[in-house]
């Protein structure tokens, strides 16, 4: 159905759709799912503009600086926490597979830390390079995937993460990574 008119295609439902007087905007936020997400989105995407439901198509995800700053994150996530074993993540409400924990012992060898290990195998695990997440937009839409439909693509940048800073420290984040887009 569009606009109330039963049209014969085959679509997924959009997450967000605004009417503007100069047209319809589509906005998808793929945060983490397996990559063909994407491809669902962007040929969903084609497929609605070439029906004359929407003008664009808004996909917004994790960017580079994000997915590759994703370790970092968790850890320091990990430090600040008190993680420092395996109870510890039963107390945040992980419960780790006998997979994960026998991939945390044998992470935790050495000088590296528990949190270290927990974020080295907790990472890939769930932010991986199979899940949503710039290259693999970027990937898709230089292949041409969901053309004509113009697109915005958005990729969240590892600035906008943080973790109960003051405002003013916020706010100096913020024009950091602006500076970083100039």
């Amino acid at each position: 159905m569009i606009d109330g008119i039963q049209r014969e295609a085959v679509s997924h439902e959009v997450d967000h759709i605004a009417r503007f007087p100069v047209g319809v905007v589509a906005l998808e936020i793929e945060w983490n799912n397996k990559d063909p997400f994407f491809d669902r989105d962007l040929e969903n995407y084609k497929r609605l503009h070439a029906d004359g439901a929407i003008s664009i198509g808004i996909l917004v995800t994790r960017g580079l600086s994000l997915q590759d700053g994703m370790r970092a994150l968790v850890q320091r996530y990990a430090r600040e926490a008190g993680i420092t074993g395996p109870d510890d993540l039963e107390r945040i409400g992980l419960n780790p597979t006998r997979r994960q924990l026998a991939d945390y012992a044998r992470r935790t060898r050495g000088d590296t830390t528990f949190a270290q290990a927990w974020a080295a195998s907790f990472v890939p695990d769930k932010f991986g390079a199979a899940t949503t997440h710039w290259r693999k937009l970027e990937d898709r839409v230089a292949r041409g995937v969901g053309n004509p439909c113009p697109l915005l693509l958005i990729g969240l940048p590892v600035g906008l993460v943080t973790f109960g800073e003051p405002e003013v420290e916020v706010e100096r984040l913020i024009a950091d990574g602006d500076a970083l887009l100039e």
